[in-house]
């Protein structure tokens, strides 16, 4: 039978909010977020035939977000290469009232620890949602957002 057109926008009205601030989180603003979310919503809608249902369906619909997301990202990065512009994007300048010093180190932490930290803080997702988001183990979701969290301590602690 396949998934329904309605269950996807369900989730799409009920988590809008979510998917964009990842999404802006990972491709570099919320212009950019926002163009995302809607790309992936029309790509889940047109391959909604593929999903089999092994996982919660908000975790497909992240995956194809987040996948949009970086590929997004990738290709701006590569125009701002090819223009001799690139400047380090503070990824999470989305976060409301966060300290610009806090948004760089996040922004400068590996993509996969940054994702981690995007969709347990910004999304509120639980470890299991962010394993099926990203295609990896529980145990790997809670060592990357451990690294992460260690990372950042390490870099706020006061240099004497």
């Amino acid at each position: 039978m396949g998934l329904s057109v309605a269950a996807v926008e369900k989730l799409y009205r009920a988590r809008f909010g979510e998917f964009v601030r990842v999404a802006s989180a990972i491709a570099g603003g919320e212009a950019a977020g926002t163009d995302v979310v809607q790309e992936s919503f029309a790509r889940a809608l047109r391959s909604r035939s593929s999903y089999r249902g092994e996982a919660p369906l908000e975790a497909w619909l992240w995956r194809i977000v987040i996948n949009t997301a970086r590929t997004t990202a990738s290709v701006g990065r590569r125009t701002a290469e090819s223009d001799g512009h690139l400047e380090l994007v503070a990824a999470a300048d989305i976060a409301s009232g966060a300290d610009s010093a806090i948004r760089g180190k996040i922004a400068a932490l590996p993509e996969r620890q940054r994702e981690v930290i995007f969709l347990r803080s910004f999304a509120d997702l639980d470890y299991r949602s962010i394993a099926d988001a990203l295609d990896v183990e529980v145990g790997t979701v809670s060592a990357t957002l451990n690294a992460a969290h260690r990372a950042l301590r390490k870099t706020m602690e006061v240099q004497p």
